[in-house]
């Protein structure tokens, strides 16, 4: 409140026509002028100038001349001082000081003083106009500033909100494929799997909105893709989750594990044979969720595959979001894959 009424230009403008009235006064008095002769004067000079100056900053409002053109300002500067001092103030100040005291050798000093009142009256026209100018173009910057920030931040989320969108169709075919292979042999089956995978795509929606959630939250989003993985490579698919509970009130970027665990599923499984466990592991490092998912895979495939889409966009989601690079890291160690995350913490 305090803020909006030291930033209202009647208040600015009331400031300057009292700290003048009171510089004027001093003047005249000076001059040999008595106190209440001194102070109307110089209150109603300044009123009439402070009067020309909110005119002139409020036409600097909707119209900001260009550095090239400030000539242009000066010159109306001066044909404002003008017009407030040749005109106005003549006409107005006389009358004034008459209706409060009778003072013969007022108007002789006005008409005397006018030249210098006019300077005076220039000066403070150019000063007002230099404040104006320079004001608004700051004011203009910053909105500048705000407007390319808010154009960024929109195109931002409309990238990470289609990275979102390309990770999933991929596993949505592969689960309706599936269910599709136990309609005719296990019925009950690809039910069970049906209503998994409604529950998993409910929760996706439900998280659209949600651009952070806990790893508690996300472990119970990941699990429910897990179990319809299950269904589709049955005994051949295991999962180790560690993750202690420090870690899981922290706070990641929603729908982050699924695509980067698809991968380990996807380069683990497609190219080997037996039994494999997937190890997705959460830590603290300094101030960081630190995350990671490891997968046995045959080095002779995945040197032809690479490391598949998800990642990378992953990768790009993770920089959008933090403005950091670095942050998703891949290793490959023993015939075993290492996808390292790291997340800030605020």
């Amino acid at each position: 409140m305090t803020s909006r009424i030291l930033n209202h230009p009647a208040f600015k403008f009331g400031t300057w026509w009292i700290f003048w009235t009171v510089t004027g006064s001093i003047l005249i008095r000076s001059l040999g002028f008595a106190w209440d002769v001194a102070i109307i004067d110089a209150a109603v000079t300044q009123f009439d100038w402070t009067l020309a100056g909110y005119a002139l900053s409020t036409m600097l409002l909707y119209y900001k001349p260009s550095p090239k053109n400030l000539i242009n300002l000066m010159v109306f500067s001066l044909a404002l001082a003008g017009l407030f001092t040749y005109l106005v103030l003549p006409w107005t100040l006389p009358p004034v000081v008459g209706f409060f005291v009778d003072n013969p050798g007022f108007e002789q000093f006005l008409d005397q003083s006018l030249h210098v009142r006019f300077v005076i009256a220039w000066m403070q026209m150019i000063f007002v106009a230099t404040i104006s100018w320079l004001w608004y173009a700051v004011l203009e910057q910053r909105e500048e500033v705000k407007r390319r920030a808010d154009t960024d931040k929109l195109a931002r989320d409309a990238e990470l909100s289609q990275l979102r969108q390309q990770l999933q169709p991929h596993f949505l075919f592969n689960s309706l494929n599936s269910i599709n292979a136990l309609v005719g042999s296990q019925p009950e089956l690809a039910r069970t799997m049906v209503q998994q995978l409604s529950d998993f795509l409910r929760g996706i929606v439900k998280k659209d909105d949600r651009q952070m959630v806990t790893l508690d939250e996300e472990l119970d989003h990941l699990s429910l893709y897990l179990e319809i993985e299950k269904v589709r490579f049955g005994y051949r698919l295991n999962t180790d989750i560690r993750a202690s509970d420090e870690c899981r009130l922290m706070k990641l970027p929603s729908l982050l594990l699924q695509p980067i665990v698809e991968n380990a599923i996807k380069f683990g499984l497609y190219d080997t044979v037996g039994t494999i466990t997937i190890s997705i592991h959460a830590g603290v490092s300094a101030n960081y969720l630190e995350l990671r998912v490891q997968n046995p895979f045959d080095p002779e495939t995945v040197s032809k595959q690479g490391t598949g889409f998800g990642l990378t966009s992953i990768s790009r989601r993770l920089y959008l979001l933090y403005s950091q690079s670095g942050l998703l890291e891949t290793s490959k160690s023993n015939a075993t894959f290492t996808t390292t995350v790291r997340i800030p913490q605020a």
